[in-house]
């Protein structure tokens, strides 16, 4: 049996992924309204109360809005750490107190035939991770809304099957854009969003040229386009980029449904 990734939407205006195995189904973030998620998951033909868990990177809005509704509505246990919970808590309404499930970043735990690894990143939240899945053989390494991706990170998701990264921002847009000085400054810091030129840095040093999948997400709406995204991370990993598969995450629709 295989395991099974789309990213059904990313950007600042919501995210959420889904990941299928044999035995389990999970929802990474849930920032959009709980019709809205039900229509996204509609449309690879997956039901919204099959999902088992859903699993919160950090407690800003774009990453939870919908994720006390789809709880309650389904029964479904919610997946975060202990700051995440304290600060997105008052945020998505109440929760029976099984479906709260705390754990601890940098510590691995399995999700029925999933082995999940959640690992610190940086952005401007209380206790932001990522989330590295397992299956069988496979690697699902899931990194946004980070400033900065140190090498441990880089260690830590290296060897991936499928990596979907940030490439939020081109600097130049940014720098020239409408976006007032104090935002500039918050994107562009270590604990704001990663550049084009940033994820091609980072894919250049990680990618083994294996064919694995590469998708951007998180794209500005202001500051970027897809095909500067794109053509910016391409040129960046040079000749690997014969042997990967680079996609975009886009806020308007979902991926393809990918099956490793």
């Amino acid at each position: 049996m295989t395991i099974k990734f789309c990213a059904l939407s990313s950007g600042s205006n919501g995210n959420c992924h889904y990941i299928e195995s044999k035995g389990t189904r999970l929802l990474i973030d849930a920032g959009f309204s709980g019709k809205r998620i039900e229509e996204l998951l509609s449309s690879i033909h997956v039901k919204a109360n099959t999902i088992d868990y859903i699993l919160i990177t950090h407690e800003h809005i774009d990453h939870i809005k919908g994720a006390g509704i789809l709880s309650r509505r389904y029964n479904i246990p919610i997946i975060a750490n202990k700051n995440t919970w304290l600060g997105m808590a008052d945020k998505i309404g109440e929760i029976k107190d099984k479906n709260i499930k705390v754990i601890q970043t940098n510590e691995d735990f399995n999700l029925g035939d999933l082995g999940i690894y959640p690992f610190n990143i940086y952005h401007d939240a209380a206790e932001p991770i990522g989330y590295i899945i397992y299956y069988k053989k496979v690697k699902i390494s899931i990194a946004t809304d980070t400033g900065w991706v140190d090498n441990s990170i880089k260690n830590k998701i290296k060897g991936s099957n499928l990596y979907l990264i940030e490439s939020n921002h081109d600097v130049e847009m940014l720098k020239n854009g409408s976006y007032p000085w104090f935002l500039k400054q918050r994107v562009l810091s270590e604990e704001g969003h990663l550049s084009n030129i940033d994820a091609g840095e980072i894919l250049s040093e990680i990618l083994l040229g294996n064919g694995e999948i590469v998708l951007l997400g998180h794209l500005s709406k202001e500051n970027n386009t897809p095909s500067l995204a794109y053509e910016t991370v391409k040129e960046a990993v040079g000749e690997v980029y014969e042997n990967i598969e680079l996609d975009l995450s886009l806020r308007d629709r979902p991926t393809k449904l990918y099956t490793l």
